[in-house]
């Protein structure tokens, strides 16, 4: 298998990666072989796992759109996966010039991409951490810069707490991120869900088994489990639902709202008491 110039030393190119897989299913060209193939097996459970893919990246814009509207700048992206046009730095200094993204990941080939994207970029930055590890993310220097008991953040969690499992306890890990933040920070999150998928559940499990598969387990909460995570926080409207449905805003998201795949998992934003 060749190694492609840009991949980061140390990594193991016949192991996929989620952050990769998802790569693969938007149409870019940061993966390896075994991610390409990890993707196309799970698509033959989930052929529509591109345009989930492409509803969470919609739903990150406007949720960055409806945080810098909202006066918050401070934008803290974990599980940023490898970031593409659109992407929540992008997304924020179009609305204001000075706003601050760190982004976040356990995927050097993520990290290394992100880093590269912001490079000499003196208002953001890519750090190598996990979910999983909350006090790890917060001791780091450029997350302790945009983190500031005075002013509000953006955290997002987009399509990375379903690969946490319940042995990590997401729900701490959620908790402790909230409480390094200020009053009235946002949190966005995204998460797969058996509700709303438009084929039989033992289908969707098809694609669960290639992530476990890989070490990376896929774990399907439901919207009550998922709504847990907002502890603390006051639902913005129109509160935890599809995708599409969270402030389309635009022609391309409403036609979003008619393609099944799309509502495949929930999405919302709360806002830290």
């Amino acid at each position: 298998m060749e190694r492609p110039a840009w991949a980061p030393p140390g990594i193991d190119i016949a192991m996929p990666s989620v952050a990769r897989i998802n790569d693969c299913y938007l149409g870019g060209s940061y993966n390896f072989e075994a991610d390409r193939e990890a993707a196309r097996h799970a698509m033959v459970f989930l052929p529509g796992l591109p345009k989930i893919a492409q509803a969470n990246r919609a739903f990150m814009r406007r949720a960055v759109r409806f945080a810098v509207a909202e006066g918050v700048t401070r934008i803290l992206d974990i599980g940023c996966g490898i970031p593409s046009s659109g992407a929540p730095h992008e997304v924020a200094r179009a609305a204001d010039p000075a706003a601050t993204v760190v982004y976040v990941d356990h995927d050097p080939v993520a990290v290394a991409h992100a880093g590269a994207t912001v490079e000499g970029d003196p208002r953001a930055a890519a750090v190598f951490a996990d979910l999983r590890r909350p006090r790890d993310i917060l001791g780091d220097p450029d997350v302790k810069a945009v983190l500031d008991a005075r002013l509000p953040v953006l955290l997002l969690l987009v399509a990375v707490l379903h690969f946490v499992e319940d042995a990590y306890d997401p729900y701490a890990a959620v908790g402790e991120l909230r409480d390094a933040t200020a009053p009235g920070s946002l949190l966005a999150v995204t998460h797969a869900a058996y509700e709303g998928t438009p084929v039989p559940r033992e289908q969707t499990d098809g694609a669960v088994g290639v992530y476990n598969d890989i070490r990376n387990p896929l774990i399907m909460r439901s919207r009550a489990e998922i709504a847990r995570f907002f502890e603390g926080y006051d639902m913005v409207e129109p509160g935890l639902v599809p995708m599409p449905q969270w402030r389309a805003d635009t022609e391309l998201d409403a036609d979003a709202v008619e393609e099944p795949w799309a509502s495949s998992g929930f999405a919302g934003v709360g806002r830290k008491r």
